[in-house]
């Protein structure tokens, strides 16, 4: 069984700097329960704002990967919004397993942190950014800072920049795909005792990823 301790408050990567895809990676491996039985990542937000869509992007991508074994809710063609949150959270919460749930969706900040991921233990309280009150979601959360807040949120959210969405939303993906790799490979080399190779990147064709 994997090992998950509680993720450092506002463990910060920024989707730009170098390395980022393998750091991304680390976090997701050492904080996400892939072993969990019913592990749902639900993917929030629209794709009639720019800014919002970071989510279903997100998730776009994640369903893109055939490999990728996860239930994934939230997508560009069946986005994961406000109208709907509230019934997909009833169904999640009525399965038979309680579901370890992952939520991802975009978020203001200050200047200075715009571009930053940011994963977080706990739910995600979407639409507070534009004054909207629904339902917690998540047992943790990964938030892409996608603009600067304070200010006129919703318009600052629909000319929000489709290229710097875009890059994070793939970022994320790219990151929780490595990192499942990586889990798979960790629990492989367990079993054949091979410590000596243990996560190396040429093992899992890192290079490929970047």
């Amino acid at each position: 069984m994997q090992k998950i301790t509680k993720v450092p408050l506002n463990s910060f990567v920024h989707h730009e700097q170098t390395g980022a895809l393998w750091q991304l990676s680390d976090l997701f491996l050492n904080y996400i329960p892939f072993d969990h039985e019913q592990l749902i990542f639900c993917c929030i937000g629209t794709d009639r704002s720019t800014g919002d869509s970071l989510g279903p992007l997100t998730g776009s991508f994640l369903t893109s990967f055939h490999s990728f074994p996860f239930e994934v809710i939230g997508t560009l063609e069946n986005p994961l919004h406000a109208i709907n949150l509230t019934s997909t959270m009833e169904e999640i919460n009525a399965k038979p397993i309680k579901p370890y749930v992952v939520a991802i969706d975009a978020c203001l900040g200050s200047e200075r942190n715009v571009g930053h991921i940011v994963l977080q233990d706990g739910p995600l309280f979407p639409g507070k950014a534009v004054k909207k009150e629904l339902p917690p979601i998540g047992d943790i959360s990964i938030k892409g800072i996608v603009n600067v807040g304070g200010f006129m949120e919703m318009l600052v959210l629909q000319n929000t920049r489709l290229n710097v969405t875009y890059s994070m939303g793939n970022k994320i993906a790219r990151a929780l795909m490595l990192a499942w790799q990586r889990h798979l490979l960790k629990k492989k080399n367990e079993y054949n005792d091979n410590s000596n190779h243990y996560d190396s990147r040429q093992q899992i064709g890192y290079s490929n990823l970047s």
